[in-house]
């Protein structure tokens, strides 16, 4: 079992967000998608992160309450990716992510990171947390099962301007 925890960053170690947003392997589930956000690359769904944007952004999730954490393994002393959750207004409902470095995925770290994820909402009285994605993403469809989260609704989105079956799933805390 991997010894992981999760690792709320300060601003100098924000060069690690930057490093695997940067990445095409690790984006590449975020490509192709019709948003408009600052730095968002279309092609590869990589997003820019310079540094003098790093302060602005942890001042937003500061104010905005948004939790955000490393996914860090202890035994190597290496982060390997990160989780989030933050309220969504126009939903109503707290809605959480993760992204694992692409060369650390199929090692045992999403589930376990979900897991804590879902204590530390858990612990900040959230009650439920949901997500989205593709629903050929079925790695992750699968990990999210494996902590509790059920499938409540099959959604369409566009993709490179073509339409793909999405899923959006929910836990209760």
């Amino acid at each position: 079992m991997k010894n992981i925890t999760l690792h709320v960053p300060e601003l100098k170690d924000y060069w690690y967000e930057q490093k695997i947003e940067a990445d095409p392997l690790t984006m590449s589930y975020n490509a192709g998608y019709d948003v408009s956000y600052y730095g968002y690359h279309y092609d590869t769904g990589c997003i820019d992160f310079p540094e003098e944007r790093w302060k602005q952004v942890l001042d937003k999730r500061t104010k905005e309450n948004r939790y955000f954490a490393y996914i860090k393994d202890n035994d190597i002393n290496e982060y390997v990716g990160y989780v989030n959750y933050q309220y969504n207004k126009s939903e109503n409902r707290y809605e959480c992510g993760i992204v694992v470095e692409a060369k650390y995925r199929g090692c045992g770290y999403s589930k376990l990171a979900l897991k804590l994820l879902c204590d530390t909402a858990k612990a900040e009285g959230i009650k439920e947390l949901y997500d989205n994605f593709e629903i050929d993403r079925e790695n992750t469809l699968n990990v999210f099962k494996a902590v509790g989260f059920e499938v409540v609704e099959e959604q369409i989105w566009k993709k490179f301007n073509k339409k793909v079956r999405g899923v959006l799933v929910k836990i209760q805390l």
